[in-house]
């Protein structure tokens, strides 16, 4: 009989589930409601808000929104834009993670002590950038090992380096010590959260005993991505899926033991859905 195995921490984490609810809470009121970008990289919980009749709306569409109510997402935003907000007749409800939040605290406190901030992640993930929006003048993003070698930065000058919350644990390891190993006078945060540690240890221990995992996530889902990245270094038969209906069964027909994750985005009933179609071939 094939053993399905399902990571423990899969799905939704506090803050994502935090976010969804507050903007699934303010759905049931009389006004308007707006999200700051969507609330979720997820295709299937953003089309179940907007039959609801919660907006998307971008930065630039913000200063022409009528009274309402405006959801900031789980990833956050810059200083200046949430100085902004505070002209606007929107009525504020801030879902920034609170991991994102004290990122924004530390990045903040070391710029005004004079040191320059180094944050590791994705340039253009909406967290990164804004976090970068409370870092000061100096701040620099690093994606990768690679990434750093072609950087060249002041070295008489003191750095914070904090990560992207959702970055590769190992490979934050590695660039800092490489950072540390170029010389550098650092002082390092390692601000990558719980729930994304957790997600990912699972993920290397469950990819080394399966013979085949699925990853469920959205495309545009770092966390999500990340936790793919992880489980095919060490199972070559890795598939990365959004629903159920993106499975085919002959890629677990005749083996013991598949392995299930899912990333910081995906709703319980998905997984739930996957579960039981691999269960059932």
């Amino acid at each position: 009989m094939r053993e399905v195995i399902t990571a423990e921490h899969a799905g939704f984490c506090f803050g994502v589930e935090r976010a969804v609810r507050m903007a699934m809470d303010a759905s049931e009121g009389d006004l308007p409601v707006y999200t700051l970008g969507p609330v979720v990289h997820n295709e299937e919980v953003l089309k179940t808000l907007s039959d609801k009749g919660v907006r998307v709306v971008t930065e630039e569409e913000l200063s022409a929104l009528p009274e309402g109510i405006l959801i900031i997402r789980a990833h956050g935003i810059s200083k200046a834009l949430s100085e902004k907000l505070l002209s606007l007749p929107l009525h504020v409800q801030d879902a920034t993670c609170p991991f994102v939040k004290k990122i924004h605290r530390i990045v903040a406190e070391h710029a005004a002590l004079g040191e320059w901030i180094i944050i590791v992640g994705d340039p253009d993930h909406p967290e990164v950038r804004g976090i970068m929006g409370w870092a000061g003048e100096h701040v620099f993003t690093v994606n990768s090992e690679k990434e750093w070698d072609l950087m060249t930065i002041p070295l008489g000058q003191k750095y914070c380096i904090v990560s992207q919350t959702t970055f590769n644990d190992k490979k934050f390891k590695i660039i800092v010590e490489n950072i540390i190993d170029k010389g550098y006078n650092v002082v390092t945060v390692n601000t990558i959260c719980n729930a994304t540690r957790d997600r990912q240890e699972e993920a290397r221990a469950l990819s080394e005993r399966a013979d085949v995992m699925i990853v469920i996530g959205d495309p545009a889902s770092s966390n999500s991505q990340k936790l793919y990245s992880i489980c095919k270094e060490r199972c070559n038969h890795t598939y990365f899926i959004q629903t159920a209906d993106d499975l085919h069964c002959e890629w677990y027909q005749d083996v013991k033991c598949v392995g299930i994750t899912a990333g910081a985005s995906t709703p319980k009933n998905i997984i739930q859905e996957v579960q039981t179609n691999v269960r059932k071939f």
